[in-house]
């Protein structure tokens, strides 16, 4: 304990000396399994059209679209989906065929699907060579196996494109979907107020790990997903970002940062680089790491609390 508080005081002081350089906070927009069927309320087609609209609004600039080419015949028009996304700017990635865990899969196979998707998404405009773990599994529990990974995509000139804010959006969708499907009426202004404050909070949360762990502030990269929220609220998150003080930059710039070449020893990844390099520094315990953002029955409870969507029904 007393090694744990010394590293952390170290480095809010290296913090404190360094200023206002330390403080600046850059974050990029990505967003995972591209293109997903139709949502609460749009269809897959709307959605993205509304998507892209709301991006260029906000003045985002170009964001990273992780794409499973396993949902092109799920989604309504799902590879024109992804060409529209292109044509606005945005930059194409791969996120495997199926999704499936690392963990939980035999490493020649992992390695066919990803490559499988790589076939399927190497003819669209801004492609770029990164790859998002599923689930941010890079093998929770076998190194040897992780590593075999990590040169895997080596020689295939594939980038791990992490994440380093974390937040459980994909939860606000699902409950919307489920709402929608029992009938039950939603508050899509409370919804949206949810949705803005798990994003800023949570960015906030890991630039505050960052600061004291890391000593510096790294641009981050933001884990969000092509659903129903952010279609109608990305324009007020990042509008609440900006407020906050963080610059809205694009993924090519984020994963410049020199925190792009530091590969965590840990096994403990599920949280993002940010989190993973911590606990390598020495962080530990929930009350470091756990927040409201990644945490679905505090969601369920911020949603109920501020009328959107009532507690689930534990029967």
């Amino acid at each position: 304990m007393q090694l744990k508080a010394a590293v952390a005081g170290l480095a809010a002081l290296v913090v404190a000396i360094a200023g206002p350089a330390l403080a600046q906070k850059r974050i990029a927009l990505s967003f995972d399994d591209a293109p997903r069927g139709d949502g609460a309320v749009l269809t897959g087609d709307d959605r993205t059209t509304q998507l892209i609209e709301a991006l260029a609004k906000a003045d985002a600039g170009p964001t990273a679209i992780f794409v499973t080419p396993r949902n092109f015949p799920a989604g309504q028009n799902g590879r024109a989906r992804i060409e529209r996304f292109a044509a606005a700017g945005h930059l194409i990635a791969n996120h495997t065929n199926t999704h499936p865990w690392l963990s939980r899969t035999e490493l020649d196979v992992y390695l066919a699907d990803l490559d499988k998707a790589a076939e399927l998404i190497k003819d669209f405009d801004n492609t770029r060579p990164w790859f998002r773990f599923p689930f941010l599994d890079e093998e929770r529990n076998d190194v040897a196996k992780r590593d075999a990974m990590r040169a895997a995509l080596d020689e295939r000139g594939l980038f791990s494109a992490y994440v380093t804010v974390d937040t459980y959006d994909w939860h606000i969708a699902g409950r919307w979907v489920e709402a929608a499907r029992a009938g039950v009426e939603v508050d899509r202004n409370a919804l949206r107020d949810v949705y803005v404050a798990m994003i800023v909070d949570a960015a906030e949360h890991y630039a505050e790990l960052s600061e004291i762990w890391l000593g510096r502030q790294p641009a981050h990269v933001l884990l969000l997903h092509e659903n129903d929220p952010a279609a109608f609220f990305i324009g007020d998150a990042l509008a609440a970002l900006r407020a906050e003080g963080w610059e809205i930059i694009s993924p090519d710039e984020a994963y410049a940062d020199p925190i792009a070449k530091q590969l965590p020893e840990t096994r403990f990844s599920g949280m993002g680089r940010v989190s993973a390099l911590a606990f390598d520094a020495g962080a530990r315990g929930a009350g470091v790491f756990n927040h409201w953002s990644v945490d679905e029955a505090a969601i369920d409870k911020r949603l109920a609390e501020a009328g959107a969507i009532p507690l689930p029904d534990p029967n």
